[in-house]
């Protein structure tokens, strides 16, 4: 591949990793699927989830809960590129998270729910860059915290 041709799909993957999470914590969580390939898979092995397919992606995106209040940080997006149409990528998070917020409200600094890192394929359909795979590699997590109903804990 030419230089610029490689660094061009290494911005493209960089930007579904950043697009991810930004549908999740301040969009539509359930258009995180248009990011997949049709064929798409997100799984979680330290508790066997896999969802596989778009539509599968949507309607498990799609039930988060409505008063789930999140930012996820990521840093340190490695993409390499395979060829052409195929790339992979390492990409560190924290997750914040609480559920029972309440529109407007300020919730007290908390340490992250999730700390871990994500292992991303990547395929080129029809001039598009899609996640193929995401795999959540999760070394620190604990529960969601949940607020009373004047969001604060």
């Amino acid at each position: 591949m030419e230089p610029m041709e490689r660094l061009l799909a290494e911005l493209a993957c960089e930007r579904l990793v950043l697009g991810l999470v930004r549908r999740l914590d301040l969009g539509e969580p359930s258009s995180v699927a248009d990011l997949f390939t049709p064929d798409g898979v997100w799984e979680w092995p330290y508790d066997q989830r896999r969802i596989e397919g778009r539509e599968a992606l949507r309607e498990y995106f799609g039930s988060r809960p409505v008063h789930r209040l999140s930012r996820r940080m990521c840093t340190n997006i490695l993409v390499t590129v395979d060829s052409p149409d195929s790339a992979s990528a390492t990409t560190y998070f924290a997750t914040y998270r609480v559920d029972g917020y309440v529109e407007g409200a300020l919730v007290a600094p908390r340490l992250p729910a999730n700390i871990g890192h994500y292992q991303d394929t990547f395929r080129k359909l029809d001039g598009t860059w899609l996640l193929a795979t995401r795999t959540l590699v999760l070394p620190f997590g604990g529960p969601t915290e949940r607020l009373d109903s004047g969001g604060q804990s």
